[in-house]
């Protein structure tokens, strides 16, 4: 329950704990159901199997979902009388980026009650953060972001801090002392051999399963593509994954034949067939890449592989983006779990770098179930963006 984000009253929104509580119990509830058979299996019933009704079952399921939608309800609304939301104050670098920081942290508006937002320059910036509960601070100088949050941290008012590599860095790391010198330590992150064995292991078990239990799915998915236009049903594309290798990578098609695929995808892309639409709505399209991860091409997990005409760009732009492949190429990551279509390549960038310095097996697992939340919630997670639809 902890790894979908269930125990985030106050947090989120009702919409995804509850979402999140109820994959929890239903994959609870499913394991449950074949251990009860697996027990039934024995010499009182002539060691045949013994399936419990399924009916049973499914109405079980209904019934907790229900009871957890309520109470989430509930409980959201009593912390939030009793909590009421924090005076905030929003800090930018540049007064081009207050519109949509603003925006981000308005979705949680029962938690944070946005006063102002100001740009780091701002003269009487030190009177608004006295008078603020909480300040966010979003692309700020680390010069300004210095002197801020020392007045921050005076006033003892909570603050966040939209990273830097630096930051990242010193998160990843460790305390250590010489003497009476305190030190943070960071080591170059490596994957150890176990982690090497283990990641690779359940891809390929995952992998494998995914395309057993999903190919019904790929013969619906085909048929649909052949009958709307009669073109190919798989779309191949170069794509970069760790050390700046370059490999195939594989989708149902979901674009219109010859008609620039190889050019990001926007909202509304008059590009996109009737089906493919449907298709990447629910995140369907990227099934085949399956195949990616059972050859080896791809992880479950790891940071998006861009197209090489991104890589480029991004690169010229932002040199760091290079460091993204250190990694091997992911079906899934922190990009996708907590971004959307529309987040900038910076904020890609630093949700991606997070992953690769904190990696553990641990958080594979948990970002591979925060996933199967995304997929419910495909209305507030497929946002077109300028940059890339990756």
């Amino acid at each position: 329950t902890r790894a979908y984000g269930g125990f985030d009253v106050g947090v989120r929104k009702s919409r995804p704990i509850a979402i999140a509580l109820s994959l929890a119990l239903i994959l609870d509830d499913i394991v449950t159901y074949i251990v009860l058979i697996i027990m039934n299996t024995n010499e009182a019933n002539g060691n045949r199997v013994v399936f419990i009704s399924f009916g049973f079952l499914l109405l079980s399921m209904v019934i907790q979902v229900v009871i957890i939608s309520v109470f989430t309800r509930v409980g959201n609304a009593f912390y939030f009388y009793v909590n009421p939301p924090e005076k905030t104050l929003i800090v930018v670098g540049e007064a081009s980026e207050a519109e949509k920081v603003r925006e981000a942290v308005s979705i949680f508006g029962m938690r944070y009650e946005i006063y102002d937002t100001v740009v780091k320059d701002e003269h009487n910036i030190a009177d608004k953060i006295k008078n603020a509960d909480s300040v966010f601070f979003y692309d700020v100088s680390k010069e300004s972001l210095e002197r801020l949050t020392e007045l921050c941290y005076g006033e003892r008012t909570s603050v966040y801090i939209n990273p830097s590599i630096t930051d990242i860095l010193l998160h990843s790391g460790k305390e250590v002392f010489f003497s009476d010198l305190p030190f943070y330590h960071t080591e170059a992150r490596h994957m150890t051999f176990e982690q090497r064995v283990i990641k690779r292991m359940g891809d390929i078990v995952i992998s494998l399963l995914g395309l057993i239990i999903t190919s019904p799915l790929f013969l619906i998915a085909a048929c649909a593509i052949r009958r709307e236009d009669g073109g190919s049903v798989f779309f191949r594309q170069d794509r970069a994954t760790v050390g700046g290798k370059v490999f195939r990578i594989i989708k149902f098609r979901t674009m219109k034949e010859n008609n620039g695929e190889e050019f990001s995808v926007t909202k509304d892309d008059d590009r996109i067939t009737n089906t493919g639409r449907w298709l990447r709505k629910y995140r369907i399209d990227e099934l085949p890449q399956l195949i990616n991860i059972l050859m080896g091409d791809m992880s479950l997990v790891g940071p998006r592989p861009e197209m090489m005409k991104n890589v480029e760009e991004y690169t010229a732009d932002l040199p760091e983006f290079r460091y993204r492949l250190r990694m091997k190429a992911g079906l899934t990551g922190y990009a996708q779990v907590m971004g959307k279509y529309n987040t900038t390549s910076r904020d890609k960038l630093m949700l991606d770098l997070m992953y690769i310095e904190n990696f553990s097996i641990a958080a594979d697992v948990r970002i591979l179930l925060q996933t199967m939340t995304v997929l419910f919630s495909a209305d507030e997670s497929t946002e077109g963006f300028d940059g890339n639809r990756s």
